[in-house]
C-alpha cells in the first residue's frame, strides 16, 4: 500500500493526477467509486456546496447540532475511503457545509467501521463569519444594506481559499473536510501542496484554478449537461464517468476520463465547461487569484483527451465573498393537468379561480406565480402567457407557487389546487402539493482577514 500521508514527489516531470467525485450535494456516487478504484489518483474531491444547500445546511443545524452537513457524506465515503487509502489517494470535500466539525467525526466514523484505523482527517472551519455581519454591510448587485432585508439571518460564510487545505495536506491530512470554500480552491489547494507552489505564484495559480473549474462540476466536462441528441450526441449518458486531470508543474493539464465509461471529452465539452458561470474570462475572481482564461489552448490529443494549458492570473482580491442565508418562510406548490380540447383555456381558468380565493378567503397579499407547463413555464416572464399560444395545446400542467411565513396560508395553496378536481374547470386530474421550508440567500463582499481559517486533525 502506498503511503497516504506522504505528499507527490516535487521532480520537474511528475504530473499530478487528480479527479473529481462529486459536483452537487446529490450527485451519482458510483462513478466516484469508479475513479477511487481504478483512477490511480493523487487526489480525489468532492465539491458538493451550492448557496441555497448552505443555507438550508444551517437550518437542518439550528434543529439538531449533530446536523448541517453534508447528508451523503457517510455514503460518499463508505464508497471510496478503502480504495483511496489503498492507493495513496487523498480526499478533499467541502461537504463540512455548516457543521464541518460533525463532518470530520463522521468521516473518522466511517474509517473505524471499514477497519482503516489510523486515518488522519482534517477539519478545516473559518468560513463561518456570521460575528462580522452588521446592518450597514452593503449587499452585492445593488441590493441595499443587509439591515434592509426583512428576514431573519441563518447564517453567513466567506468563501475560503486553497491555503487551509494545502496547511491540513501537508501536516499529513488523508481526509481534508472544509465548509464553504470556493469551487477551485479544492484543486487548487492539493496541486499548489504538491508541485510547492509559491503563494504569490498568480500564474499557476491561475493555471490551477482552471483545472478545479473544468473538473468542479463532475460530468459536465464528460458529456453531462452538454448533450442535445442529433446535435450533440453522448454516447452511454446514463454511465457517464467522472473526469480527471493530470496536471503539470506548470498547472498545464490534460482532462480525461476511465477507459469503459459512458460519456466524452472533447474540445466541445472543454469549452462549455470552462465558460460555465464565468462572467469575465480575462478576470475570473476567487480568494486564491484573479484567474485569467482568455489565452487558453485547448488540443485533443487522443480520444476523450482534452490538453489544456495558457491558463494564468494575477493578484487576488482583497475582499471575500460571503453568502448570507435567511429563513424563507415556506414554499407552496400545488400541480394540476388539463388535456384535450380547450385544454389550455381551462387551466388558464383554474389559475384565476385559485388565485382568487387565496386572496379573498385566505387574504394571501404577495406574489402568486403561475405557470403553464408545457407551454409557458421555464422562460417566466420571458414569454407572455395571455399571448396568442404557437400551437393549441393537447395538455397543460397549471403549477401555482408562492412564498409565505405562515403555515396555515402555505398549505391553503395546495387544498385549493385539490379543490379544483371537484369545484374547477371540467377535465382537471392529477393533482399533487408540498409544502416545504424556504431559505433565501443574499451575498456581500468582506475583509480577507476577518475570515481566519484553522485547521484541526482528527484521528480514526
Amino acid at each position: 500500500m502506498a503511503d497516504p500521508i506522504q505528499p507527490p514527489a516535487r521532480s520537474g516531470g511528475r504530473r499530478v493526477r487528480i479527479g473529481c467525485g462529486a459536483g452537487f450535494s446529490n450527485d451519482r456516487i458510483d462513478p466516484a467509486r469508479d475513479l477511487a478504484e481504478r483512477g490511480a489518483l493523487d487526489f480525489l474531491f468532492f465539491e458538493c456546496l451550492a448557496e441555497r444547500t448552505l443555507a438550508n445546511a444551517h437550518a437542518l443545524r439550528a434543529a439538531d447540532p449533530r446536523a448541517g452537513y453534508d447528508p451523503w457524506l457517510r455514503k460518499r465515503m463508505e464508497a471510496v475511503l478503502r480504495p483511496c487509502r489503498e492507493a495513496g489517494t487523498r480526499v478533499i470535500s467541502n461537504m463540512g457545509s455548516a457543521n464541518p466539525a460533525a463532518a470530520g467525526e463522521a468521516v473518522a466514523e466511517v474509517a473505524r467501521a471499514l477497519g482503516l484505523q489510523g486515518l488522519k482527517v482534517a477539519v478545516v472551519e473559518g468560513d463561518d463569519v456570521a460575528a462580522h455581519m452588521t446592518p450597514d454591510l452593503e449587499l452585492m448587485d445593488g441590493e441595499g444594506r443587509l439591515g434592509d432585508v426583512p428576514l431573519r439571518m441563518t447564517g453567513a460564510n466567506a468563501y475560503l481559499g486553497h491555503e487551509p487545505i494545502r496547511q491540513a495536506l501537508e501536516e499529513g491530512a488523508e481526509v481534508v473536510i472544509t465548509g464553504r470554500c470556493a469551487d477551485p480552491s479544492l484543486a487548487v489547494g492539493p496541486l499548489a501542496h504538491a508541485f510547492g507552489w509559491a503563494p504569490d505564484d498568480w500564474a499557476r495559480l491561475g493555471a490551477g484554478t482552471l483545472v478545479g473549474h473544468l473538473l468542479e462540476c463532475s460530468t459536465q466536462v464528460t458529456g453531462g449537461y452538454y448533450a442535445d441528441p442529433g446535435r450533440k450526441d453522448v454516447p452511454g449518458l446514463a454511465f457517464l464517468g467522472f473526469p480527471f486531470a493530470e496536471v503539470a508543474e506548470d498547472g498545464s493539464a490534460t482532462i480525461g476520463k476511465l477507459d469503459g465509461t459512458g460519456g466524452l471529452v472533447s474540445r466541445g465539452t472543454v469549452l462549455e465547461q470552462m465558460l460555465y458561470e464565468v462572467h469575465d474570462p480575462a478576470a475570473y475572481l476567487t480568494p486564491d487569484v484573479t484567474a485569467d482564461f482568455s489565452q487558453v489552448r485547448l488540443e485533443e490529443p487522443s480520444k476523450d483527451r482534452v490538453s489544456v494549458s495558457g491558463g494564468s492570473g494575477r493578484t487576488r482580491p482583497e475582499t471575500l465573498k460571503v453568502t448570507i442565508g435567511f429563513d424563507g418562510g415556506f414554499l407552496s406548490e400545488g400541480e394540476i393537468s388539463y388535456a384535450g380540447p380547450n385544454a389550455l383555456a381551462r387551466a388558464k381558468l383554474a389559475g384565476e379561480v385559485i388565485e382568487t380565493r387565496m386572496r379573498e378567503v385566505h387574504g394571501h397579499q404577495g406574489p402568486i406565480r403561475t405557470d403553464f407547463i408545457g407551454l409557458a413555464s421555464l422562460h417566466g416572464s420571458a414569454r407572455d402567457p395571455d399571448a396568442p399560444p404557437p400551437y393549441e395545446p393537447s395538455e397543460v400542467r397549471l403549477r401555482m407557487a408562492l412564498r409565505t411565513h405562515e403555515r396555515d396560508l402555505a398549505e391553503a395553496l395546495p387544498r385549493e389546487v385539490e379543490g379544483a378536481w371537484l369545484s374547477g374547470p371540467a377535465g382537471g386530474g392529477g393533482a399533487r402539493g408540498r409544502v416545504t421550508p424556504a431559505v433565501t440567500t443574499r451575498s456581500a463582499l468582506l475583509p480577507r482577514d476577518l475570515a481566519r481559517p484553522t485547521v484541526r486533525m482528527i484521528t480514526a
